[in-house]
Parts: C-alpha cells; sequence; structure tokens
C-alpha cells in the first residue's frame, strides 16, 4: 500500500500538525487482532497479494516529489518489514525526511532501540489493559507492549498512544482507569492519548459501534487521572479532537476529522499563557 495521507490520520497530533505522510506498507502482522480494520493487508503474506516493487531509494524520492514532510510505516505491522523500514528510514534522514511509525509495539527490546535511533515517531496501538484481551482478542502478550512502550519514551522519541475501544471485550470503566494510571505513572502526564472508535469488522462484525458515551468518559477519567492531551478519534462533531494548553484551558489547535481549523500556538506554546506544549511542531 502507498498513500499521502495527513499526519493526523495516523492518528499524530502532536507531530508536525497539518503536514503530510508518505504511507507505504506491505502485507503482514505479528498479531491476529479479531477486529482488524485493514485485514486485508495485515492478515495475508506478501506472497498473497498485489504489490508494487519499490525499493528504499524509490520510496523516499518519490515522498520528496510527494512534498509529505515524512515518510509513515503504517496500514499493517511495520515490525513485519522491519528491515525495510529501517533502510528506508536511513536515507530519509538523509534527505532531511522525518520518519513515523504506527505499530502495536510487539518487539523485543534491542531490535526497537536500533529502530528508535533512526525514526522521529511512533504511534501505539495499546489494545487493552487485560492480558486475557490481548492472548484471545489479539493473538498476543501484554507486557511486551509495555515494555516497549517504556523503551519508546526513555528514547526520546516522539510517542502518541492509542486505545481503540471495543464494546463487551475492553471497556470495562476499571481497566480503563488502570490504563490512564498507567501512562501517568510510567511515562507522565504529557503523552498524547486517544481513545479511537470500533467500527464492526473482519471477525467481530457481530458487534456495535463504540457508543459516544464511552469514548467521552474514558477521555473523563483520563483527565481524571491526570493526563494533559486526551482525545477521542472517528467521532465528529465534539470538541474531543482539539488541543488545549493543560494550564488555562486556552484553545490551542482545532480539528476537524484530518484537518487542522486553526493553529494558536506560538512557537509551539500557548499563546496566552506561553506554557509549552510539548510535541514536534513545524
Amino acid at each position: 500500500a502507498v498513500n499521502l495521507d495527513p499526519i493526523e490520520k495516523k492518528p499524530f497530533f502532536h507531530f508536525l500538525p497539518g503536514s503530510s505522510a508518505f504511507s507505504i506498507a506491505t502485507a503482514g502482522c505479528n498479531l491476529r487482532c479479531m477486529y482488524c480494520q485493514n485485514w486485508e493487508i495485515s492478515q495475508f503474506s506478501p506472497e498473497e497479494t498485489n504489490n508494487a516493487d519499490m525499493m528504499p531509494e524509490l520510496v523516499v524520492a518519490n515522498a520528496k516529489i510527494s512534498g509529505a514532510a515524512s515518510i509513515a510505516y503504517t496500514y499493517s505491522e511495520p515490525i513485519a518489514f522491519y528491515e525495510y523500514m529501517y533502510d528506508t528510514s536511513l536515507l530519509a534522514k538523509e534527505q532531511s525526511l522525518r520518519n513515523v511509525v504506527v505499530s502495536a509495539g510487539y518487539i523485543n527490546r534491542e531490535p526497537l532501540k536500533q529502530l528508535c535511533s533512526v525514526v522521529d515517531a511512533i504511534k501505539i496501538d495499546l489494545k487493552g489493559f487485560n492480558k486475557d484481551f490481548y492472548r484471545k482478542v489479539c493473538g498476543g502478550e501484554l507486557d511486551p507492549v509495555l515494555e516497549s512502550i517504556k523503551t519508546i519514551a526513555d528514547s526520546g522519541v516522539w510517542l502518541e498512544l492509542v486505545n481503540l475501544i471495543v464494546p463487551t471485550l475492553n471497556d470495562d470503566p476499571d481497566e480503563i482507569r488502570e490504563l490512564c494510571r498507567w501512562v501517568r505513572d510510567n511515562l507522565g502526564p504529557d503523552v498524547p492519548l486517544h481513545f479511537s472508535r470500533f467500527h464492526p469488522d473482519y471477525k467481530l462484525k457481530q458487534l456495535p459501534p463504540t457508543p459516544p458515551e464511552s469514548l467521552l468518559a474514558a477521555r473523563r477519567t483520563a483527565f481524571e487521572e491526570g493526563l494533559h492531551y486526551v482525545y477521542v478519534g472517528n467521532l465528529p462533531g465534539t470538541d474531543a479532537e482539539n488541543t488545549y494548553c493543560p494550564n488555562d484551558n486556552v484553545l490551542c489547535i482545532e480539528r476537524s476529522g484530518y484537518e487542522i481549523i486553526k493553529n494558536n500556538l506560538v512557537d509551539g506554546k500557548c499563546p496566552i499563557c506561553g506554557n509549552r506544549i510539548p510535541g514536534v511542531w513545524l
């Protein structure tokens, strides 16, 4: 898969807002999530899909032509094409392109540390906070993902988290509160956390979409636990996509879907109180 996407689609809300990402993927994933939204790519091998032949040099050249600010390794699971991603990232850095990764974080520590040395931002899908959920629904384990998240945070690479809330499976309010506390205690209050809406797909078509109130309640819980930047995705018509200064609640970035309506930041700071908003800004 190859496409030019808004960086907000990944989603990254505190990394080069309003910019485009040249997005690539091969087939394959090391998890088996029953609700995967991209199962046509992730749950097949490259031998089973229609592919374009793009060596790293061609990826970087096309990204430059497109006007993108970054290359995004996304859609499926970039860990499945680790070497390709790594080689492309090295070349991209030489051409002043940023590298961003959209991953489930199911990777050993040493290759992750090596990857962090060549990329600029990583978004991790923290799929839940229940070990049984990870095993039965995702085909993996929770603890390695938590270790990956801490490794990324320690590396200095920009980090954002997404938790897709699936009705009846990972929507327990106590578990969501526990997840928020873990983020606060292990990463600090400034790592952006996105709660995303489930849409019935793949092997879980029998479940309903996430109720809007479940998403908004999760956001309130995160704020109660001291997190500063909490968002709701796939739920238009609310202010839960906007960035507000935690000091004075001033609107810093107004969004609608993947579009930036207004960016009020001044050199990465709140326009009123001057508080620095964590992120990587244009």
